[in-house]
């Protein structure tokens, strides 16, 4: 447990759950001299037979870094060390891949706590971070609005 929270693996999704879970990542990272890496999975098309762009995701994971950078300077710069990163794909899918390939030693990331018919429909990618990351999780809910 000596080396938790010194790379550690923080997906965002832009919204007050993963401010919070970004915070706590900050905080983990300070106590520790540990790094953060920032992700954001740009969803990719819902449905497998759905029309593909010839690049269908340049311009959107562009975008994608420019906020993470803006999110970056406001939580982490002069604080902590960090890295931001843009993917493409089934969010759960990549972020245990983004995990893998840096060597996170944590993951910190934000899950909404949906129940019931939101969870059955739209199911959960911190549960299946949590289910099949190489790495503890720690997950958090944010400030209920």
């Amino acid at each position: 447990m000596k080396h938790l929270f010194t790379k550690i693996l923080c997906p965002v999704s832009f919204d007050a759950n993963s401010n919070a879970a970004l915070d706590l990542a900050r905080e983990l990272a300070r106590s520790r001299g540990g790094v953060i890496h920032l992700l954001h999975v740009v969803p990719a098309p819902p449905m497998a037979g759905a029309p593909i762009a010839l690049e269908p995701f340049a311009q959107t994971e562009h975008d994608a870094r420019i906020k993470l950078q803006d999110l970056a300077r406001r939580h982490l710069e002069g604080k902590v060390k960090y890295e931001v990163m843009a993917r493409s794909g089934d969010p759960g899918k990549v972020v245990i891949a983004v995990a893998r390939q840096i060597g996170a030693d944590s993951i910190v990331m934000a899950t909404h706590g949906r129940t019931g018919i939101g969870h059955l429909i739209l199911g959960s990618v911190a549960e299946r971070v949590v289910r099949e990351a190489p790495c503890p999780v720690l997950t958090m809910r944010g400030p209920v609005e």
